[in-house]
């Protein structure tokens, strides 16, 4: 039988939840339906869950169920919100705002629009990571539609003022998307509250099923939808709708919803734990980014002048990456870490940790014996 490591890139992938997957058997099953199917008890049954679901979500992020949409996961909803507001808004300007550090479906979705004639501006970060409101403000113009930019870093954990930004946003009467993949299920977000216009996330993150995710859309705000051929999802996202992935996306949300605070308590101290035994007995170790606003689950650590790939290589006991999954094919330095100043070296032998609900005490202490006595080994 295999060994598995101790699992710790939760913010690669979760585990689903067995709550999640019991409630989803019955709809990969006995209750198969097509929920656009409205001449039948199967397609009624579908249709009931997909809104049950749909509200779940809604509940989770404060909104109400008609401004929830759901995709295939948060690349596809990311895409649908800024291509979507490029398209639709083309006639009041083509500026977008992000930031160099967001996530690669962000900046890969405004590069491709820098080819459609978008004129994107690429916000720097300071050495925590953290983004300057003022230059943001400062970057603003009379073509300026849409800023995006996510609710936490997927690599350092940095939470970012996303009220501010939207604040900022909507004085200047442009409309607000954020990338809140790493956020939602792992800190209270209301969209309400934070005055986002467009948000997305995905299910694998939050304990739920792979290939399906949402993206809330303000009510009354109209995008260009980018998927044609059968009008779902009142008209932006068509195709059948993934209702066992949906069902399992509600229950998710609504487990979130309940233990969030227990969870949030109970892995910001198992995270502190971790860090702490790190960096005590690894004096050259230093943390990447804002130490104090961030994830509670997260924690980016450099080990100065050791090489990187070997030193995950050797870290055999315990899963854990050295940038985000989305780049993971590539051998180059993390660009996260790069935009906040670190050289080549400290970039390469830095590695995230992220902790999740299935992490116990017990794999903390294993961790830091571990990666303390591979470290020393490597020196």
């Amino acid at each position: 039988m295999i060994k598995y490591p101790i699992y710790m890139d939760y913010n690669a992938t979760t585990p689903l939840d067995k709550r999640v997957l019991e409630e989803m058997i019955p709809y990969l099953t006995e209750h198969f339906g097509n929920a656009a199917s409205r001449s039948h008890a199967y397609g009624w049954k579908a249709a009931e869950a997909v809104d049950t679901a749909r509200q779940q979500v809604a509940d989770l992020l404060g909104c109400t169920s008609k401004e929830i949409i759901f995709t295939s996961g948060a690349t596809e909803a990311v895409n649908l919100a800024i291509k979507g507001v490029f398209e639709a808004f083309r006639h009041k300007g083509n500026h977008i705002i992000t930031v160099k550090t967001e996530h690669k479906a962000v900046l890969d979705t405004c590069q491709h629009l820098e080819k459609l004639g978008a004129d994107v501006t690429y916000l720097d970060v300071d050495a925590e990571g953290n983004i300057s409101l003022e230059n943001l403000e400062k970057s603003i113009k009379k073509e300026t539609i849409l800023i995006s930019v996510m609710a936490a870093n997927n690599e350092t954990g940095v939470i970012y003022p996303i009220k501010q930004i939207a604040e900022i946003a909507h004085r200047h009467g442009v409309l607000f998307h954020s990338d809140a993949t790493q956020t939602v299920g792992k800190i209270p977000i209301n969209v309400l509250e934070d005055e986002i216009d467009l948000l997305n996330f995905s299910g694998h993150k939050l304990y739920g099923p792979k290939g399906v995710g949402a993206l809330f859309i303000r009510k009354k705000l109209n995008l260009v939808a980018q998927q044609d051929g059968g009008k779902h999802e009142r008209g932006m996202r068509s195709g059948t709708l993934n209702v066992a992935g949906i069902v399992g996306l509600g229950e998710a949300a609504q487990i979130c919803q309940e233990e969030i605070d227990l969870e949030v308590k109970r892995i910001s101290e198992l995270r502190n734990k971790l860090e702490t035994g790190i960096l005590k007995q690894i004096p050259t170790a230093k943390l990447n980014g804002n130490k104090q606003n961030r994830l509670p689950n997260t924690t980016n650590i450099s080990f100065g002048k050791i090489d990187g790939e070997q030193l995950l290589m050797n870290l055999n006991e315990i899963a854990v990456s050295n940038g985000s999954a989305c780049n993971s094919a590539s051998t180059e330095p993390s660009y996260v870490l790069k935009a906040m100043g670190l050289d080549d070296e400290s970039a390469y032998s830095s590695v995230r940790f992220s902790l999740g609900r299935m992490t116990q005490e017990s794999d903390i202490d294993l961790a830091i014996e571990h990666v303390v006595s591979v470290v020393e080994k490597m020196k």
